[in-house]
């Protein structure tokens, strides 16, 4: 392992091989509210709220098969609280539609104690108020907005992805390494592609490049052209595209006006980093395009385990957050001796550092079992809640584009950061 120092952030550059693409605080000095009691029953349930319809529906797969990896991995060792846990699944959508309240109604009323989602940051802020309102945890795989850093969770709301300000580092440092010096930026108009963006930019300019142009659009718009016209006037060596699903029509754009990827440097982001969206344009339409995921090297082992429970699988992102967010839940739930959601949210950050290593339910259980302290390592790292419920130290994989329009599963390099850099 090298480090290598960038601006305040130390950044630990590996290459190796991959397998995947927001935590709220339980401290008192970032609440204002409190989380009504909740009632316990005995038996630990969990519903997911991740995307398999919307903009984001290429997450949904991996996460829902992280999700289930999981809970097959602990009821075989026994479950929790010694009874099987029990899952529900729901879509999350997208903003677009009342999707999201309708699932988390849905799960409230099926008594579930955590729920795992949802993916996008703007979905998730939408509902974050239902869920902890009612006393039960809200833990996404995928959101990055900075926004649930400060945001008034009522000590219930916890994710195993980096915030944006990560991603944002990690982005702007490759973009001027990659020796641009001027910059354009299309970014979708809502809390995760602005925040982005914004990242993006003030990294791009503390590295000593210029960011010439920016337009934020509307993610429902059908026409691009104003926009990329905007960037097209300024002629800037890097295109740097934060969006989701609308980037394929954005790139259209991007290719009919002359601003192609063997002419530019393009950078993609989390959302729209896929292997599904871009297989229908001209071979070597992303060719050399490069991407940022959260998510450090996962074994091609655990790749296996999520292929057995969706041999469809076509990208891999977030799906070890996902699986870590379910071990985790599990994990403190059994620490706690309940199934109580106030009561498991106290004990996730004891389960996630401090105490003697394990790497899967199974194990950690066992030590439990013996009265021990424990220190869940996942799959997409270490974990270990900061007092703001993000992850402490994360993992942004950087990975770059072929002629087939998709990315593989080993990344270019991934870098490790502390979120407070």
């Amino acid at each position: 392992m090298i480090r290598i120092a960038s601006r305040g952030l130390a950044l630990a550059v590996v290459t190796t091989t991959l397998a995947a693409c927001g935590g709220g605080s339980n401290t008192a000095t970032q609440q204002t509210g409190s989380a009504p009691a909740a009632k316990a029953d005995g038996v630990l349930t969990v519903g997911t709220l991740l995307p398999q319809t919307g903009s984001l529906a290429f997450l949904g797969p991996p996460e829902i098969a992280g999700v289930d990896v999981a809970v097959k991995e602990i009821n075989a060792a026994g479950g929790v609280l010694g009874k099987p846990v029990v899952k529900y699944d729901t879509d999350s959508g997208d903003t677009t539609t009342n999707i999201a309240s309708q699932s988390v109604d849905k799960l409230l009323a099926q008594k579930a104690d955590a729920i795992i989602g949802a993916a996008s940051s703007s979905v998730s802020l939408s509902v974050i108020d239902k869920i902890t309102g009612a006393g039960v945890i809200e833990f996404s795989p995928a959101n990055t907005s900075d926004a649930f850093s400060t945001i008034n969770d009522r000590g219930l709301y916890f994710r195993t992805s980096p915030p944006d300000k990560l991603q944002g580092r990690v982005l702007g440092d490759l973009i001027v390494a990659d020796g641009n010096d001027t910059v354009g930026i299309l970014a979708m108009q809502d809390s995760y592609g602005t925040g982005l963006a914004n990242n993006v930019s003030k990294d791009v300019q503390d590295g000593g490049a210029q960011v010439v142009a920016r337009a934020d659009y509307d993610p429902k718009a059908t026409d691009f052209s104003a926009e990329v016209s905007q960037l097209k006037a300024k002629n800037p060596k890097a295109i740097v595209l934060v969006g989701f699903e609308e980037t394929s029509k954005v790139i259209q754009e991007l290719v009919k006006q002359g601003l192609t990827a063997d002419t530019h440097k393009w950078y993609m982001v989390d959302g729209n980093t896929s292997n599904t969206n871009y297989l229908q344009m001209p071979k070597g339409t992303l060719q050399g395009v490069k991407g940022t995921i959260p998510g450090a090297a996962a074994p091609q082992a655990f790749q296996a385990k999520l292929k057995q429970d969706n041999p469809k699988l076509q990208d891999f992102a977030y799906a070890p957050e996902a699986y870590d967010a379910m071990n985790l839940i599990a994990l403190a739930a059994q620490e706690a001796k309940t199934d109580d959601p106030g009561q498991i949210a106290k004990h996730l950050p004891t389960v996630s550092k401090g105490g003697e290593k394990c790497k899967d339910f199974k194990s950690c259980a066992a030590l439990l079992k013996a009265g021990k302290d424990i220190d869940y390592d996942g799959v997409s790292g270490p974990v270990e809640f900061n007092a703001a419920g993000d992850p402490a130290v994360a993992t942004i994989g950087v990975y770059q584009y072929g002629a087939d329009n998709k990315y593989p599963t080993k990344a270019l390099e991934y870098r490790t950061g502390d979120i407070a850099g």
